[in-house]
């Protein structure tokens, strides 16, 4: 993060890096520069450091400073999608005969990326609960390179306390990663509290329209920024202008959503804990949640996300699912609109018969920014 910003608030560096003025005609957006290459003064006389945009983009530059700022970081990397974002991580830091510690509960698209294709490669994983440091700790081994952390985490809410796995990461000398997508840096900051890179699915809160597709990565260490920026130019996923672009403008407003995502979550989940026919409600925000206190300290507030947990099994999840109105039913999450879906069939598919199946009986909620009422009506009519 730059010295420009290190000193102001969430909300004013969420508007204000990496979009300076354009140079030449003082627009206050930074242009979305769709262009593949760049005219050079000369031979190797780049203009910005700019040669083709596959190596760097200005939009791209600009969200990615924006990024490395809104997290505390070094550097920022934006890429064509969250698992691609995964994807430069691991293959930056790992090699065949490598271990990574991964959590019992985590998206599904994850666990298909180290199952089915990191495996493959010659890296192998455990499964820990992240939210109990002995599980985490005793799961490492003398190959263990990376410790990979949800928190809050997808689709049961969970919370790891970073601190305190960062802590055992350090003893042990290998690196922590943290999925910071359900929270966002407005709720939570993971690089502050140790962390030493963390990852995003931009599509999700940071654009928070339901209109892009883009992954991120923002480290703590200039050195390894510059590493994984080497590999994100080799392997060519990049985050493009455009997509860039969207980002950056759905980030202007992701404190002000985040505080009514999580406040509209606040009363549906108070309406949930209430309901007959809900036997039980995931959401860090209620006192009775074992990873409360943690969440507590570690974020601003406890997010739009909850799942929930309903009598008659996978059909009765399933058919509130799908007599749901104003919850659109659908994958992804973090959008404006509110969401619901039945992981078990639908974003964690991949994980059914692994130690990170979810239960058949659960519902995910992305809620939105309407009016809570509304949300709370709409579910009631769903649930019967």
């Amino acid at each position: 993060m730059s010295d420009q910003h290190s000193h102001q608030s969430f909300e004013t560096r969420a508007i204000h890096a990496g979009n300076t003025a354009d140079p030449l005609t003082g627009a206050v957006v930074p242009p979305i520069y769709q262009v593949s290459t760049y005219k050079q003064d000369g031979v190797g006389g780049l203009r910005g450091g700019y040669e083709y945009s596959r190596s760097a983009n200005p939009t791209r530059t600009a969200l990615e400073e924006n990024l490395a700022a809104l997290e505390g970081g070094r550097r920022g990397l934006a890429f064509a999608s969250g698992l691609a974002a995964e994807d430069c991580l691991l293959r930056t830091l790992l090699v065949p005969g490598d271990h990574v510690v991964i959590p019992n509960d985590a998206y599904g698209g994850t666990f298909r990326l180290f199952a089915k294709v990191v495996e493959r490669w010659g890296v192998d994983f455990s499964v820990a609960n992240t939210s109990d440091v002995d599980s985490v700790r005793g799961a490492i081994n003398d190959r263990t390179k990376l410790i990979w952390v949800e928190t809050p985490s997808n689709p049961l809410l969970g919370i790891t306390d970073i601190e305190a796995v960062a802590g055992v990461a350090r003893q042990a000398g290998v690196k922590l990663v943290v999925d910071n997508t359900f929270a966002s840096p407005y709720l939570q900051q993971p690089l502050a509290l140790g962390a030493d890179v963390v990852v995003h699915s931009l599509t999700k809160y940071m654009g928070g329209h339901s209109d892009v597709v883009g992954g991120a990565l923002v480290t703590a260490d200039a050195e390894l920024g510059e590493e994984l920026a080497y590999h994100q130019n080799a392997m060519g996923a990049v985050a493009g202008p455009f997509d860039s672009w969207i980002v950056l403008r759905g980030i202007k407003t992701l404190a002000v959503r985040m505080d009514r995502h999580s406040e509209n979550a606040g009363k549906v989940t108070e309406m949930l804990t209430q309901h007959p026919k809900v036997t039980q409600v995931l959401y860090p925000g209620l006192p009775e949640h074992p990873g409360h206190e943690v969440a507590a300290k570690q974020m601003r507030a406890f997010g739009g996300m909850i799942s929930f947990r309903v009598e008659g099994g996978e059909e009765a999840a399933v058919q509130v699912c799908n007599r749901a109105k104003l919850f659109t039913l659908g994958e992804s999450l973090g959008g404006v609109e509110s969401l619901i879906e039945h992981p078990g069939r639908m974003t964690h598919a991949s994980v059914a018969g692994s130690a990170l199946e979810v239960p058949a009986d659960l519902v995910r909620l992305s809620v939105g920014i309407e009016n809570a009422d509304d949300l709370i009506a709409d579910l009631r009519e769903a649930l019967g």
